[in-house]
């Protein structure tokens, strides 16, 4: 059984999907063991209380210094024992400790083909309205694994989603969330429950 920590900010989409995926038997053999978010109004802690997903917050306004709260957050992962870390839509730079505690072990979704419109800057809507002022006809998403770098570990797959006349960037956010982030991060989940895709330090 696959253990997954899924570490969120915002409303969750991404954690919906494995969610939906799990219950679904889209996404075989794998736990989240834990939903950990830095924002204690993020509606993805919803999400998880509804499918009995444990979950935590730790907000860095709480901590003396940014050291103490990723301290923190690296204790609260290892208490959950997972054997994944997946980040959905986490605004949070993982510190250097975690990434080389967790090696191999961390993916994250990025809204863009990555190299396109990424590290750092680029989050959220800012990483669509690049997109859109750059004029490209074609956007879409990757998941990859997370080193110490800002959206620049290995890339584990991609998609490719079309950019239409009159697209705003929440449009485009939403298509590409709908027809590849959604699609992408589930079935990365099952090919490395599944042993399809490798993790941890080779």
């Amino acid at each position: 059984m696959l253990k997954a920590a899924v570490l969120v900010s915002g409303g969750g989409t991404n954690l919906q999907a494995i969610l939906d995926a799990l219950e679904d038997g889209r996404i075989h053999d794998t736990e989240i063991v834990r939903v950990i978010s830095n924002k204690k109004d993020a509606y993805a802690l919803e999400r998880a209380a509804k499918h009995g997903v444990a979950t935590e917050c730790l907000e860095l306004k709480d901590f003396d210094s940014r050291e103490s709260f990723d301290e923190a957050l690296l204790g609260a992962i290892e208490a959950a024992d997972p054997d994944i870390i997946v980040l959905a839509g986490f605004m949070h730079v993982l510190s250097s400790e975690i990434i080389r505690a967790y090696a191999g072990r961390i993916i994250n979704i990025h809204p863009s083909l990555i190299p396109s419109f990424c590290g750092k800057g680029y989050y959220g809507l800012k990483v669509h309205e690049a997109a859109l002022k750059r004029g490209v006809k074609v956007s879409g998403a990757t998941v990859h694994f997370v080193d110490e770098g800002t959206d620049t570990g290995p890339i584990i797959c991609q998609k490719a989603v079309e950019v239409l006349p009159g697209d705003t960037p929440e449009i485009l956010q939403k298509r590409i969330m709908e027809q590849a982030e959604w699609e992408l991060l589930p079935r990365t989940i099952d090919d490395i429950a599944c042993g399809r895709i490798r993790i941890g330090k080779e």
